[in-house]
């Protein structure tokens, strides 16, 4: 797998880019171009969910992209050192009936030298929203890059 800059250790600069580029992946809903940003033996802890391996990673995202609909992701840098980062973030997205919720969470990543993600630890709450309450609407635009998303 090719090497994934900017590489560890990490300062803000390199670390908001980082969480960025994550957030961009993320909000394609294509689980295979998000499962080249992690080694080949990664593992996760996604709420109660433990899942190793990029074939894993494709599944995994697979199936939550097919409950989740109209995914759209934040993600705000929380802290770093070295080789780890920190992130908190909001998604929105509906099911299937309808209901749509706001799911609140934080991450833990650790990477590797070539700065693919090894290790990423999930703590994720959903809480539902009326439509009219959205505020997360497809991916940002990068006019809004860095900035802070409210919490409520």
């Amino acid at each position: 797998m090719p090497p994934r800059p900017p590489f560890p250790p990490f300062d803000e600069t390199t670390a908001a880019t980082k969480v960025q580029a994550a957030e961009d992946a993320w909000n394609t809903r294509d689980p295979e171009k998000v499962s080249l940003a992690y080694t080949e033996d990664s593992q996760w802890r996604n709420r109660d969910w433990h899942v190793v391996g990029r074939a894993q990673i494709v599944e995994f995202l697979t199936q939550k992209w097919e409950r989740e609909l109209e995914y759209a992701l934040r993600k705000e840098l929380w802290g770093f050192r070295g080789n780890r980062i920190a992130v908190r973030f909001q998604y929105e997205s509906h099911n299937a009936e309808g209901q749509w919720f706001r799911s609140y969470g934080n991450e833990l990543w650790e990477f590797s030298d070539e700065g693919l993600m090894r290790r990423r630890e999930a703590s994720i709450n959903d809480h539902p929203i009326e439509e009219s309450e959205r505020r997360i609407f497809g991916a940002r635009p990068e006019s809004e890059y860095g900035l802070t998303f409210p919490i409520f």
